[in-house]
């Protein structure tokens, strides 16, 4: 058995020689940091081999062992060093292969817009990190549609509010002109005209209040006050706040709740969203038919679902009712406003975190909200 002593020698003598070789590796690692994968593995595994060889002749030199054993060490300590080399270099030149066929696939998808992951077999971290450029390039392609159909809303709603203020102005400025030049002079004309000039500013009023109430939305401005409230009691306001146009319209309006539904919401902004869902389901509700409004609660959220008899939506309509500005066929929204009412309930119930949804249902449409249920 060797002594302890001969034993620790040995031992500092192979650490030395180790630790000597290990720090050659490094200083040629930081020198090369900038080359490829295949010479950096290349410098490892020649460091092991050079850290292995200067501990064997540490070694040996200090057990006196013969030359003839030395050589046959030492020799096969560089063969094996060497293949250990070739299988590194064979290592590193898979992965130089792969990260070049990723960069080639990054590359393509900057022209086209959209990622293919390599066909070839990458190594696990390289397949991995081909993965999630891959979604990342979807989320990025979902972003840019998104963004494309924002600016084509954006578009469309110039162009609606442009036609909208258009006609009103016209009009406004028509009338304050028959006034100024006494072209009506009569009592009962210049009541009327002065009807209709608070009726148009009142209509302008409110096509202001929306466009600011969507510019916070979408820049995320919305502040919410949350508090407590039942969703019963939203739902009787609802129905007072609409009554009166629901019977100018000639239009039944019913509203009911099911048990007591506590909610934790801005009952302010809440209530618009749903009195902007009522009004346009009066507005395209013919005579005698019926509007009805009906809170529950299911799966842990409470709903509320507006139905109306408007005749149905086009199916390819559905998915845009509610963009902003989009209104449909001209003819089912006379004096409808500028197709904000929807695209604002739907960023105050997203708001909320609930969600909105249409679907025909009955003798028309049937607009559902759904929120979180109070505890």
């Amino acid at each position: 058995m060797i002594p302890f002593t001969a034993f620790a020698e040995v031992v500092a003598y192979a650490a030395g020689a180790a630790l000597l070789a290990g720090a050659v590796g490094v200083s040629a690692l930081y020198a090369l940091r900038g080359r490829s994968i295949a010479t950096l593995v290349a410098v490892v595994s020649a460091a092991t081999v050079l850290a292995t060889v200067a501990g064997i002749v540490a070694i040996t030199l200090k057990m006196l062992i013969s030359d003839h054993d030395r050589s046959v060490t030492l020799t096969v300590t560089v063969i094996g060093g060497l293949v250990g080399l070739g299988v590194s270099l064979l290592l590193g030149h898979r992965l130089i292969g792969g990260t070049r066929s990723l960069l080639v696939s990054v590359r393509r998808a900057g022209e086209t817009g959209r990622f293919r992951p390599p066909e070839r077999r990458l190594p696990a971290e390289l397949a991995e990190l081909g993965t999630e450029l891959s979604t990342a390039y979807e989320n990025l392609d979902a972003a840019r549609a998104r963004e494309r159909a924002l600016e084509s809303s954006r578009r469309e709603l110039v162009a609606w509010v442009s036609h909208d203020l258009r006609t009103p102005l016209a009009g406004l400025r028509a009338m304050a002109e028959a006034l100024e030049d006494e072209v009506v002079a009569d009592r009962a004309t210049v009541r009327q005209y002065h009807a209709q000039i608070r009726a148009e500013t009142d209509r302008l009023t409110a096509m202001v209040d929306d466009l600011f109430e969507l510019s916070r939305i979408h820049a995320g401005a919305l502040r919410l006050s949350r508090q407590r409230v039942g969703l019963g009691d939203l739902v009787s306001e609802t129905v007072a706040g609409t009554e009166p146009l629901a019977r100018a319209k000639g239009v039944r309006l019913r509203g009911q709740a099911q048990g007591v539904l506590p909610v934790e919401v801005d009952a302010a902004e809440l209530g618009r969203a749903l009195r902007n869902l009522v009004v346009n389901a009066i507005r395209h509700t013919p005579e005698d038919g019926g509007v009805e409004i009906v809170a529950g609660a299911e799966e842990g959220m409470a709903y509320v679902a507006v139905s109306d008899a408007c005749g149905g939506i086009p199916d390819e309509d559905l998915p845009r009712l509610f963009d902003v500005a989009f209104r449909g066929e001209a003819a089912r929204t006379p004096g409808g406003g500028a197709g904000l009412g929807l695209a604002i309930a739907r960023g105050i119930v997203e708001a909320h975190a609930g969600e909105i949804g249409v679907s025909n249902a009955g003798p028309g449409c049937r607009f559902v909200v759904r929120l979180p249920l109070g505890v």
